[in-house]
């Protein structure tokens, strides 16, 4: 197993000693961290202090059965996949094991190497349904080339970013709003280790203290008015992946100290709850805004900002690589055209003239909403200067107000129709056949 993720957890509920001896040695062999427990008592006190990856549970045990600890451990953590070993099958025994939350449900005697055949696919199964909800959280598109053109500051970026993209370092992207720094980040996670995991993005914009710690951490039943289940937090469901918070400076300060102790030490707690969570993540943060200025006036953590800009990459606007207008003009209008099933388009000389003329305050999203798309093709294959709506104020020095129309917004300008969508989804295994027997599975 890739030493670059922490240990996959499992445990291991067995009442005999040499049988719970071989699983869990088997087990261990092969890269996992196994808790073990001989009773009811020390499987409830064994799950909530590591909160699994997978349970496994013989099911008649010296104080009682499977069926009196299924219930406590889908309270505790209902996503946990569990396979109840039992040497008493029935049918009625294991409907009544599957409706308590059993995953698997499987007869005795089971060999070491098939269990843990079992245990990989139900990881599997559960990771792939964590994608899922990762992806719900946001619309995959194609990963855009935040690298277009060819001036030095753009290819020393470019540089930059593909040496730390395979580090587990968390990341800091710098720049002005519409720069580009969702582009970057989606391009680091794509090109790193962890491209076949979660990415989960948040903006922290203007979010409330208590609504993005609901976001962030997740929280327990009755942690608040309305709290009515326990709910994860996108932490939980980037486990494993990449977590990209955009706009970080704007977080509570409140809130920055259990961030940093995610940072520091991949572990966190939920909302009203008392239990640790750990959580294995590579953190890009990303902000508009100067964190030192805001050190300074004590509204972010000197701690924090150490921590998370252990990688800093800093995208320069358009307007300070006036030389990349082309190549960028002609990517985003290809796109435009693809996405609109015309023909390809491309711009005039003069067209390309007059998109250097303007100042840009961000990148070039500002450019595709310049011009009026359905009036531009039926013209021909070259866009002119006349093509566009000239509503954008020309280059004088300073920042155009929002009167020029201008779309200063990338993440605003790629929700748009502009951009094939591409949703990044695992179908999820739902029936495991390992051998006859297998008594039940959850369908």
């Amino acid at each position: 197993m890739s030493a670059m993720f922490v240990s996959r957890r499992i445990l291991l509920v067995e009442d005999d000693d040499e049988l719970r001896y071989a699983y869990a040695a088997h087990l261990t062999a092969n890269g996992f961290q196994v808790e073990e427990a001989g009773d009811l008592a020390a499987a409830r006190k064994g799950f909530a202090a590591t909160r699994p990856d997978v349970a496994v549970v013989d099911f008649r045990l010296p104080d009682g059965t499977a069926l009196d600890l299924l219930p406590k451990f889908k309270e505790l953590e209902s996503a946990v996949p569990i396979i109840v070993l039992t040497g008493f099958g029935s049918m009625e025994l294991g409907v009544s094991l599957i409706k308590s939350g059993a995953e698997q449900c499987l007869a005795k005697p089971v060999e070491p190497s098939a269990l843990l055949m079992i245990v990989l696919k139900l990881l599997e199964n559960s990771r792939n349904h964590q994608k899922q909800l990762a992806n719900s959280t946001r619309r995959r598109r194609v990963v855009l080339d935040p690298f277009l053109g060819e001036s030095p500051v753009i290819r020393r970026l470019a540089e930059t970013a593909a040496k730390v993209a395979n580090s587990q370092s968390p990341v800091l992207i710098q720049g002005e709003t519409g720069c580009g720094k969702g582009v970057l980040a989606t391009w680091l996670h794509e090109n790193g280790p962890r491209s076949d995991e979660p990415f989960v993005d948040l903006n922290c914009a203007g979010l409330t203290r208590e609504f993005l710690e609901s976001e962030l951490f997740g929280h327990e039943k009755g942690a608040f008015t309305g709290a009515i289940s326990a709910k994860p937090g996108l932490l939980e469901v980037g486990h494993r992946g990449t977590i990209f918070l955009d706009e970080i400076g704007d977080i509570d300060p409140n809130v920055q100290p259990k961030l940093l102790k995610v940072v520091e030490e991949k572990r966190f707690r939920r909302m009203g709850d008392v239990r640790d969570h750990f959580v294995d993540i590579r953190l890009i943060a990303a902000t508009h805004q100067d964190l030192r200025h805001l050190i300074e006036t004590k509204l972010f953590r000197s701690d924090l900002y150490f921590r998370i800009s252990t990688v800093p990459l800093a995208i320069p606007p358009l307007r300070e690589r006036q030389v990349d207008i082309p190549a960028i003009a002609h990517a985003l209008l290809l796109r435009i055209c693809s996405d609109m099933a015309r023909p390809p388009a491309d711009l005039s000389t003069k067209a390309v003239e007059r998109l250097r003329s303007y100042y840009w305050p961000g990148i070039f999203a500002n450019y595709a909403t310049s011009w009026n798309a359905r009036s531009c093709f039926p013209i021909g294959t070259s866009l002119k200067r006349g093509t566009w709506r000239s509503n954008l104020s020309p280059r004088r020095g300073g920042i155009p107000t929002s009167e020029t129309g201008l779309l200063t917004n990338w993440s605003a300008f790629t929700s748009r129709q502009f951009f094939p969508v591409k949703i990044r989804t695992s179908k999820r295994l739902r029936n495991v056949s390992v051998s006859p027997r297998v008594l039940f599975t959850r369908s």
